[in-house]
């Protein structure tokens, strides 16, 4: 059996050194990028299975990975950050990260993190991937929802939401 893969997104020297050694405790294999432009070729060249990301990057902001991965991907990414705001964490869940973890954090709470972004992967991976109820389209794979062509913003979890109900529809 292979190991799931991780892809982390960080240009601190000291997190990957830190993070090294307890994903590969944990069973998990690990690469690293420390840019954006980095984490986006190696998204796409390597499929990770899950990403933890860092907003500040050298080369812009870590949305701007969340933003471009998810026009081509559903891959779990988790945000380990020091940004406190509570408008930076709406910002990058509204974009699709899967769950915000802040800087300093504890590794058995990342370790159940991760699990459970991976659990939801496959969960959504047995999924439909384009859902029509009436006339909103519900794409599983883009995490995006259209209702007469125009694009519904929503949280991740209204989304979840709306695609269990979408799933389920007509059901009594």
């Amino acid at each position: 059996m292979s190991k799931t893969r991780v892809l982390v997104v960080d240009d601190e020297a000291a997190i990957l050194r830190f993070l090294k050694p307890a994903l590969e405790a944990n069973g998990y294999e690990m690469t690293s990028a420390g840019t954006v432009a980095e984490a986006l070729k190696r998204a796409a060249a390597e499929s990770p299975d899950i990403v933890l990301l860092d907003l500040g990057l050298p080369d812009g902001d870590g949305k701007d990975v969340i933003r471009q991965a998810r026009q081509w991907s559903d891959l779990p990414i988790i945000v380990l950050s020091a940004r406190e705001r509570e408008t930076e964490k709406i910002d990058a869940l509204d974009l699709g990260a899967d769950d915000y973890v802040n800087k300093p954090f504890n590794v058995g709470e990342l370790m159940a993190r991760m699990r459970a972004a991976l659990r939801h992967r496959m969960q959504r991976k047995s999924e439909t991937p384009l859902l029509r109820v009436g006339g909103i389209e519900v794409d599983a794979v883009r995490h995006r929802v259209t209702r007469a062509g125009a694009e519904v913003k929503l949280t991740p979890k209204e989304f979840e939401l709306l695609s269990f109900l979408a799933r389920h529809a007509g059901v009594s």
